[in-house]
C-alpha cells in the first residue's frame, strides 16, 4: 500500500492488552493524523482477535516502508531491541512501550541507529500528556506551595493472579524496575530535571519469582539539595501517586499515571494559608495526546533530539537503581 495522503501509516506489533484496549482506539481517533494498516501476530490462526483489525501473520511482515510509516511496538521487554532494531534499520518511525529495552547499553545502540536516520524513537509515557500533570507543573511554576523541597511517588499494584503473568518472567525483561519503577523514576526526572544521580536503591525478589517484586529508591539532584523518594513493585497494596512538599504547601493526587478517559483527576493542594483544596479536573484521553505528540516528534528534529536524551536519561537511572541495589 504506498502512500497517498499525509496521514502517518501505523501498524502494531502484537495484541497487549495496552494496544487493543486503549492505543488502537486512540489512532482511530484521530483519523485525519494515523491509518491503521494493521496489527501483527505471531500466528493468525491462534490469534482471539475480531476482525476489527487487518492482521499480519508474523511481526516481520508488518516492518515495510512500503506498508507503514511508522510502529507501535507494546511486546514484552525482552523483545523490544530486536523489533525496534529492526523497524528503525529499515526506515520506520517507533513508538515502543517502556521499558524501551533491558539495558543501558541496548537504549544507545537505539538512539543512535534513530539518531543518524533521523527517526522518532519515543519510549510511552502516556500521563506525560495527560492534562493532570500539566496543571501541577503549572502550580509549582506559580509557587503555589513555595519552593520546591521533596518528592515522594509510587506505582504498585497487588500480585497478579496468573502467575504466567510476562512481568514474572526473567527471559521476557520481567521484574518491577523495568515495569513500575519506570513510571516515578520518570515523573523524577519531569519535576525535579534532568541531571538526577540514584543515591540508593533496594530490589527485592519473593514468592520463588527470579524477579524483582518490589522496591524502592532515592533520587536526587546532582548540581542541588532536592531528593525523590520513589517506591514500586507487583506485591503492594494499589499506589499511583505523586506527592510534591513545598516551602509553604503540598501537591498531591491519586491517580497521576493511570487516569483514563472515564477518570476525573482530583489534585489536593494544601497551604498554609489557604487550608486544603480538591481541584477536580476534566477527564481526558492521555493516549489520544501521546499519539499528537508522536505526531509532532516525526516532524520536529528538536523534539527528536529531546526524546533521544529522555531515553539516555531514563535507562541510565534504572541501571543506576539495579547497581545501587546490587552494591
Amino acid at each position: 500500500m504506498k502512500k497517498q495522503s499525509n496521514k502517518i501509516r501505523i501498524g502494531v506489533l502484537g495484541s497487549a492488552n495496552i494496544a487493543t484496549r486503549s492505543v488502537i482506539p486512540a489512532i482511530k481517533a484521530l483519523p485525519d493524523v494515523f491509518m491503521l494498516y494493521g496489527l501483527a501476530t505471531r500466528s493468525i490462526e491462534k490469534s482471539s482477535l475480531n476482525d476489527d483489525y487487518r492482521l499480519v501473520e508474523g511481526y516481520e511482515n508488518l516492518i515495510d516502508k512500503e506498508f507503514v510509516d511508522a510502529i507501535y511496538i507494546p511486546l514484552p521487554n525482552s523483545l523490544h531491541f530486536q523489533w525496534v532494531k529492526q523497524a528503525l534499520d529499515k526506515g520506520i518511525h517507533v513508538l515502543v512501550e517502556k521499558s524501551l529495552a533491558c539495558s543501558h547499553s541496548e537504549v544507545i545502540e537505539l538512539n543512535n541507529i534513530a539518531e543518524n536516520k533521523d527517526l522518532a524513537l519515543v519510549e510511552n509515557f502516556q500521563f506525560r500528556f495527560h492534562p493532570q500533570l500539566k496543571y501541577i507543573l503549572e502550580l509549582l511554576s506559580n509557587k503555589a506551595i513555595g519552593e520546591l523541597r521533596y518528592l515522594r511517588s509510587s506505582f504498585c499494584f497487588p500480585p497478579f493472579p496468573d502467575k504466567n503473568n510476562i512481568r514474572y518472567k526473567k527471559e521476557l525483561g520481567g521484574g518491577a524496575l523495568l515495569d513500575a519503577a519506570a513510571y516515578p523514576v520518570k515523573i523524577s526526572q519531569i519535576i525535579l530535571g534532568k541531571e538526577i544521580v540514584v543515591a540508593d536503591a533496594s530490589l527485592n525478589s519473593n514468592n520463588g519469582f527470579e524477579v524483582d517484586i518490589w522496591g524502592g529508591a532515592t533520587l536526587k539532584q546532582s548540581k542541588g539539595n532536592l531528593r525523590s523518594q520513589i517506591n514500586f513493585g507487583f506485591d503492594n497494596y494499589y499506589q499511583c501517586n505523586v506527592e510534591i512538599l513545598g516551602s509553604e504547601g503540598r501537591i498531591y493526587t491519586n491517580r497521576i499515571f493511570t487516569a483514563g478517559e472515564n477518570v476525573t483527576p482530583s489534585i489536593i493542594l494544601e497551604t498554609k494559608e489557604n487550608g486544603v483544596k480538591n481541584i477536580e479536573l476534566k477527564p481526558a484521553n492521555h493516549f489520544i495526546n501521546m499519539l499528537e505528540y508522536f505526531r509532532e516528534v516525526i516532524g520536529s528534529e528538536k523534539l527528536r533530539q529531546q526524546e533521544y536524551l529522555e531515553n539516555i536519561n531514563q535507562s541510565c537511572l534504572l541501571q543506576e537503581i539495579k547497581q545501587k541495589a546490587n552494591e
